[in-house]
């Protein structure tokens, strides 16, 4: 491939200047000589959208494994291991109706553990370069929820920045920021911001830049559609009003489509998400850096900071050095994902070995709604 070939790919997010350097990359596109590469922008029920450039977009055939069966019976792949809004595909056939022939390796993702009691993943977007977790400085505002996206963001191996909107609404705005200390001494950016006002969306503009890949993620009445509209400098998402007793909002936005912006980056809009249960394979250390920096002071290897001497953990809650409620939330999303981690691994092992998949979590089910604040 050519740089002229690939400059409407560029256009779109496409991740190389000239020809992939990835060698699984290039081993596919050697397979497939006469395929295109190609980009889901959109995701439906019934299918895919997928674009060769910018202002382009043609629903495109998928592969008959990736397609649901009807009725009760299972599908022939996991729905992880089909493509998402973002994957990079190879497609063949005319530019308006391509057929999909496979799915380019991913190079970032940002997924959940699917509602419910059956061990599922969720995948929300792929090849994602930033992830603007999105939150609203009004009833919305809870730092626990922003600390459990940062878990899964992080996980998949994206950039997190916290936005915080709804700026100019916010009555103690040095408060707010405050509560968030801890992610920002941790090298996360937050920033707060009016959405509705492009001067302000400025200080978003680094993360924009050509060939960058953005997902907004977050609470139904956050603000993304409005923050997306802006970027935009036109109104093509649909907005809503929030309640007034809890600021939640309904689901203006029903499907993730991703949207390539002025600036030359791509944008990808997704539902407001209520429920955040972690996969099981993200790194808890990563994202709670002061808490597992504080433990590895504590006198004996496994103090499990409670009655034992010497623990550097209950220390620093005594002396108000470490939220207390952080460090709550740190204790359950540490339940939570070893306990994914363990239905991971029976799913896993179980596959491995060629039998049937358990439609029910081997573990049993933590106390309480995952993800729910």
């Amino acid at each position: 491939m050519t740089a002229a070939a690939t400059s409407p790919l560029r256009a779109i997010g496409w991740p190389f200047p000239d020809a992939p350097d990835d060698p699984a990359w290039r081993a596919l596109l050697a397979a497939h000589p006469a395929a295109r590469p190609a980009r889901v922008i959109e995701q439906h029920r019934s299918g895919y959208v997928v674009a060769e450039g910018p202002g382009q977009g043609a629903a495109a055939e998928s592969p008959p494994e990736w397609q649901r069966r009807v009725g009760y019976r299972k599908d022939r792949i996991a729905p992880e291991d089909r493509a998402v809004v973002g994957d990079w595909v190879l497609v063949e056939g005319p530019p308006a109706r391509p057929r999909i022939l496979a799915l380019l390796p991913r190079r970032t993702t940002i997924k959940r553990g699917a509602a419910g009691e059956h061990y599922r993943q969720q995948l929300i977007a792929a090849n994602i370069d930033t992830a603007f977790v999105v939150c609203g400085l009004d009833a919305d505002f809870n730092p626990r929820r922003i600390e459990r996206y940062l878990l899964l963001v992080r996980g998949g191996g994206v950039e997190p920045v916290v936005v915080l909107t709804k700026a100019d609404l916010c009555p103690d705005l040095a408060a707010a920021r405050a509560a968030l200390d801890d992610l920002v001494a941790q090298g996360v950016a937050v920033l707060a911001v009016n959405a509705k006002d492009r001067a302000s969306v400025a200080a978003l503009d680094p993360w924009l830049r050509p060939g960058r890949s953005i997902v907004l993620v977050g609470s139904s009445g956050a603000g993304k559609s409005t923050l997306t509209n802006t970027l935009l400098g036109v109104e093509k998402m649909k907005t809503g009003a929030v309640r007034e007793r809890d600021a939640r909002g309904r689901h203006t936005t029903t499907y993730r489509a991703l949207i390539p912006l002025p600036s030359g980056a791509c944008l990808i809009d997704t539902p407001g998400m209520r429920e955040l249960k972690p996969t099981g394979e993200e790194d808890l250390a990563e994202a709670f850096e002061d808490i597992e920096a504080l433990a590895a002071q504590c006198r004996f290897r496994d103090c499990a900071h409670a009655q034992e001497p010497g623990c550097a953990v209950r220390a620093a809650l005594q002396a108000g050095s470490l939220d207390p409620g952080r460090y709550a939330n740190y204790r359950k999303l540490r339940e939570e994902v070893a306990g994914a981690a363990g239905q991971l691994a029976v799913r896993q092992t179980t596959k491995k070995a060629g039998a049937k998949v358990p439609g029910k979590a081997p573990n049993k089910r933590l106390e309480g709604k995952h993800g729910r604040y």
